[in-house]
């Protein structure tokens, strides 16, 4: 077996929400497969944390402050990443809010619209930004963070968060979309579902009766954790998912399969 194929030398990568949880393990696993990196998030100070401790290792990192609901915001990114490093291989459209939300009838707009901003129409801000660079360097390689929660309603004591489920379930739709509409440019768009996962979002506020009842839910009888996501993350950034596009691959420790 060619392992090359799994390889991300030579390639440059934009993480947005790269400064904690999830974007941090895959920052953490892109610079470790050889990737150069830009570190993308709102927190500025994170995001220059993570960079600190990744620079040295080999290839080229950079951290960038970027609001993905501005498309200003968005497009001082792209053109830094490109100013800086040349090109952009791969996007990994990470950046997310979530809970807290009540039930619908008492859902405001305000809420319902400040998660839709940042969850759904920033990752497509970022894919077209970035999409647009793609098309005219004829490849790339998309992979939007969806959620179990856009497949299937995921409640926890009794309750579930609906904006932030038809934002994923939009991110779903969204990555089909693209990929039909970009794999003639040699552009693959992909999308991962996680379910519960031990990050500091998935796991805030969470009670010990919470966990547990999270837990009872997944066959395999316990949260994600980050290095369980990254490996399917890499791979969707490699050569050796060349012909897969417009799929949402679950990591739910069988959660969907009740």
């Amino acid at each position: 077996m060619n392992t090359e194929l799994f390889s991300l030398a030579g390639q440059t990568a934009i993480i947005t929400g790269g400064a904690c949880g999830l974007g941090k393990a895959m920052s953490e696993a892109f610079v470790s497969a050889g990737a150069n990196l830009l570190i993308a998030d709102l927190n500025k100070t994170g995001a220059e944390e993570i960079c600190d401790q990744l620079s040295g290792k080999g290839p080229d990192v950079k951290s960038k402050c970027v609001d993905i609901s501005s498309e200003k915001s968005v497009g001082e990114m792209v053109d830094f990443a490109l100013r800086h490093f040349g090109k952009i291989d791969i996007l990994v459209n990470n950046a997310a809010i979530a809970g807290g939300e009540p039930a619908p009838e008492k859902l405001e707009k305000e809420l319902w619209d400040k998660i839709m901003a940042v969850d759904l129409t920033g990752t497509f801000l970022c894919s077209k930004a970035v999409g647009t660079h793609m098309i005219k360097q004829r490849h790339g390689k998309i992979i939007n963070m969806a959620s179990i929660s856009g497949l299937v309603v995921q409640r926890l004591n009794g309750k579930h968060n609906p904006a932030y489920s038809v934002a994923k379930a939009g991110v779903i739709m969204l990555t089909k979309v693209l990929a039909g509409e970009w794999a003639k440019y040699n552009i693959n768009v992909n999308a991962i579902a996680p379910t519960w996962f031990d990050t500091q979002m998935g796991m805030a506020k969470k009670t010990p009766e919470q966990q547990v009842e999270m837990i009872r839910d997944i066959p395999m009888g316990r949260i994600g954790k980050p290095e369980d996501l990254v490996g399917t993350a890499m791979y969707l950034a490699s050569n050796a998912s060349n012909f897969i596009t417009g799929h949402t691959v679950l990591i739910d420790g069988g959660y969907t399969v009740w």
